[in-house]
């Protein structure tokens, strides 16, 4: 038996491809858009990816099961558990079997079997693995998808919070707490192989090890030492991370079927000429660095280093209206690649930044001050002070004189920031802030400026942090 692990850093997205040696076939399990990578294993592996099978329809990337299907003629294997509004619609047009509890496949001689695993999302199903060709009569693993992670489980509350299907996390909640009593009684021994791994929005506390057993996880995982169901619910329900909006797109798309993009197409390069028209249409994304965007950019353009457009690009793009990029020719193609892989696929071209800086648009910029610069601002009231991190960052400790307005949402809530004073805006790091800096002032505020270092930078001064989980536990 073959088990190969791939791993997109970007979008903390765990596939795997299984293959029989012996008859020269695999599958793919839970494939993310881009099937190169794979299409490259199996011919360096000597095999033929014949299958396809996936634990759930996915929220946060587009699913690559169909392109598969397209491009080498591979079979589906797909849930049909769950309710009518979460069935794949696109199955049809391929060959494919839907999958129920009880129900297993054949992959030469690996065998799959079906386990209905509900609660992340209501048709989730995790796969048992089992190398009849290696002689064994008994599973050796387990593919898990969204169910169970290293260290952590899957939240309920994705169908509410980002497909606002009203009062289904409640629900899914109890449904999870019941498959995971499921999970408990598998044999110890059992390797875990997950979808995701830290940094994944699917769940709160994901590891960062690729692969656990289920013994080690009855063990040490979080969400599995609750025995009460209404703890285990209050327990699964509270704190989650923020759902990006573009989960609800993709929970769509990959319902419906992605579009099928076959070969990569270059994006295109436009002229200098045609920015001023280009911003009036659509959302213009800086990739470059931070310090680089923060010395020099066009106006009306917004800042997300490359290496943070798959977390970022999912919030503060309008997937209703084209993106444009600006960068260099490598640069673009790698962007083009995340935007596809999280469905913004209405990417309207690219700008070298080496010809609008020698046409002189790259003529804003913003001013970063340490932390001792912004303590005598704000002693005389002469900045608002903004900070961009998450609610559990917030409530675990924040500069007093700060508001709390999430990267994410800064440009639902742009309007409940003041405007007769300079702005200035703090993450953990800087990072993120440099981020929220640039939304402002394409948002036409001019007076922004960002607190170098962060929260780590004014905390290692040694100036005060409020607290408000201690002070709510005082009262």
């Amino acid at each position: 038996m073959l088990l190969k692990y791939f791993y997109d850093k970007s979008l903390a997205h765990a596939s795997y491809m299984v293959g029989c040696q012996r008859g020269g076939v695999a599958v793919i399990v839970d494939p993310g858009r881009d099937i190169q990578k794979y299409l490259d294993a199996a011919r360096r592996e000597g095999v033929k990816i014949t299958a396809v099978a996936e634990t759930h329809i996915h929220a946060d990337y587009v699913s690559g099961a169909r392109e598969l299907a397209d491009r080498v003629d591979a079979k589906l294997y797909l849930s049909d558990e769950g309710p009518q509004e979460w069935k794949y619609q696109f199955a049809d047009q391929y060959k494919h079997e839907l999958l129920h509890e009880g129900d297993h496949f054949l992959v030469g001689k690996i065998r799959f079997d079906v386990l209905h695993t509900p609660g992340h999302t209501p048709e989730s199903i995790s796969f048992l693995l089992t190398d009849l060709g290696g002689g064994a009569q008994e599973p050796m693993g387990i593919f898990t998808g969204d169910f169970v992670f290293v260290n952590a489980v899957g939240r309920p509350d994705l169908l509410e919070q980002a497909a606002k299907i009203m009062n289904t996390a409640k629900a899914g909640a109890v449904d999870l707490f019941h498959s995971l009593e499921k999970f408990k009684k598998l044999p110890e021994y059992l390797q875990v192989w997950p979808a995701h791994g830290a940094g994944s929005a699917c769940g709160k506390g994901l590891g960062a090890v690729p692969s656990s057993t289920v013994g080690y996880e009855k063990r040490f995982n979080p969400g599995l030492q609750f025995n009460d169901e209404d703890a285990f619910v209050e327990y699964i329900l509270a704190d989650q991370p923020e759902v990006p909006p573009y989960f609800a797109v993709m929970k769509r798309v990959n319902k419906e079927g992605p579009q099928v993009i076959g070969d990569k197409a270059q994006v295109e390069r436009i002229s200098a000429t045609k920015l001023s028209e280009v911003i009036q249409e659509g959302t213009v994304v800086d990739l470059t660095a931070s310090k680089s965007f923060a010395q020099a950019h066009v106006a009306g353009t917004i800042n997300i280093p490359l290496g943070s457009l798959s977390t970022w690009g999912g919030w503060l793009i309008d997937y209703d209206h084209p993106v444009f990029l600006i960068g260099n020719q490598e640069q673009q193609q790698e962007a083009a690649d995340v935007l596809l892989s999280i469905g913004a696929e209405n990417i309207g071209g690219y700008f070298e930044r080496s010809e609008l800086a020698s046409a002189g648009l790259l003529s804003e910029s913003y001013e970063s001050v340490d932390a001792t610069e912004l303590s005598e601002r704000l002693a005389d009231e002469s900045v608002t002070l903004v900070d961009v991190r998450s609610d559990q960052e917030w409530n675990a400790g924040h500069i007093p004189q700060a508001t709390h307005q999430f990267l994410g949402k800064l440009p639902e809530t742009l309007s409940t920031i003041p405007q007769d004073r300079t702005i200035a805006v703090n993450c953990r790091s800087g990072a993120r802030s440099s981020i929220g800096v640039s939304v402002l002032q394409a948002a036409g505020r001019k007076n922004v400026i960002n607190l170098e270092g962060g929260f780590t930078a004014w905390t290692g001064q040694g100036y005060s942090v409020v607290h408000p989980e201690a002070i709510e536990s005082d009262s």
